[in-house]
């Protein structure tokens, strides 16, 4: 059975850092892209980061949000650094098989998907 579930979330200062894993099991991560969404309370679902073959930041966390993988452990992992107010959320993992490039992909092309974790900025 296709299963992802994040972790790492959690309350942090202004500034500090969390670390995001999103361990999949029943798929293996080659030929996949995988993506983290976040949801604010009365925002839209906005794309964070994902990748594929290479990798897409939004504008608003580049420089500050790298992805990576392990394919050994199965697991995508988005190391927030540098956190702002404007970053607290839900944040889900996501997966889709495609040979696109992953922010090609619209939230709705994604079949599977985490029940997301939730991000805390707070002084």
């Amino acid at each position: 059975q296709v299963q992802l579930v994040e972790s790492g979330g959690g309350t942090v200062q202004p500034g500090g850092s969390l670390r995001l894993a999103c361990a999949a099991s029943g798929f293996t991560l080659p030929g996949y892209a995988i993506s983290w969404f976040r949801q604010a309370p009365g925002k839209e679902r906005e794309l964070v980061a994902c990748m594929r073959a290479t990798r897409y930041y939004a504008p608003s966390v580049k420089g500050r949000f790298p992805i990576s993988r392990d394919d050994a452990k199965n697991t995508v992992y988005l190391q927030m650094t540098h956190l702002v107010p404007e970053d607290p959320a839900v944040y889900y993992c996501a997966a889709v098989q495609t040979v696109l490039v992953c922010q090609d992909k619209r939230s709705d092309d994604y079949p599977y998907w985490g029940p997301g974790t939730q991000v805390i900025v707070s002084s």
